[in-house]
Formats: structure tokens, sequence, C-alpha cells
């Protein structure tokens, strides 16, 4: 909108007993609002009285979740095997099968080929393939039927 319409509209204003006006074109919109005038007695709010603060607490040093569920020691977590880790690549449930009653979609020491499917991870009520990103052996399936999975977390190891 141009300034020299906004600059009519506050004229406009000024000059009318509007109290408000407000201009929509297209998606651009305007609204412009008289400021009480004396005589009109604006609400006046309650004074408000402060309880005494608190005094602060002795600040501690912060520690990583890791570091405090496990008592300010972080242990490195299990060991992967060699090869290349395929990592989940959102938060969800891992499925390693199309249903129940399907067979996996892959087990340890079969050969994939780049882009074939390894599992699904339903994501708000979407089924999302998690497909290999390169070719090779599966050397470990590291994800749970059914169990949540974290993103970023080890899913399998190709060699």
């Amino acid at each position: 909108m141009d300034l020299r319409k906004i600059k009519k509209l506050i004229d406009l204003l000024e000059e009318s007993n509007l109290a408000e006006i407000e201009i929509k074109e297209g998606e651009e919109s305007v609204r412009l609002s008289r400021a009480p005038v004396a005589g009109y007695a604006a609400p006046i709010a309650a004074p408000v009285y402060a309880a005494p603060a608190a005094p602060a607490p002795q600040a501690m040093p912060m520690q990583s979740p890791t570091e405090a569920s496990t008592g300010g020691t972080a242990k490195p977590g299990p060991a992967l095997p060699e090869g290349h880790v395929l990592r989940s690549p959102m938060v969800g449930t891992f499925y390693a099968s199309a249903a129940p009653d399907k067979p996996a979609f892959v087990s340890v020491g079969q050969q994939v080929k780049e882009g074939e499917t390894l599992a699904i991870i339903e994501a708000m009520k979407m089924f999302n393939p998690i497909e290999a990103d390169k070719s090779g052996t599966i050397v470990a399936i590291l994800g749970e039927n059914g169990q949540p999975v974290e993103f970023d977390q080890p899913l399998f190891v190709i060699g």
C-alpha cells in the first residue's frame, strides 16, 4: 500500500468522528485507530502489589541428560559393527516388514541394492520406506520391530 494513501487515511480519520478505520487491498491491510480523546476516561487498572521475592537458588553446573542419568559419567554407546551405518531420517515407529504377517524386508547376511526398501518408519500415521543408500550386505539390523526410533538413530549396518 502506498504511503500517500496511508497519509490520506490518517487525515480522513482526524477529520471525521470515526474511532477506527481498516482498509484491505488484496493481501495488504491497514488499521488506524484514534488515540483516546481527553474527556473520555480510559479504565485505570488497580495497583498490584508484588510479594517479596524469594532468594535466588544457588546455580549448579548443567549436566547433559546422559550424564544426569548415569550419575555424571557418560558411557559410550555399544560399538557398531564395521560398515556403513544407515541412520533414521525421522522420529517414528520402526517396522521390519510391510505387515505383521509378512516376512521382514531384509535379514542379516542378505545382499541389498541401493534404493531397496529395508524397513518402514511410521510417523504421524504415514508409512515412510527406509531405503538402502548404498549396495552391499546387511551386517546388522539395529532397529527393533514395533519399537520407537529417534532421529539419527542407527538402524542398519551395510558392509
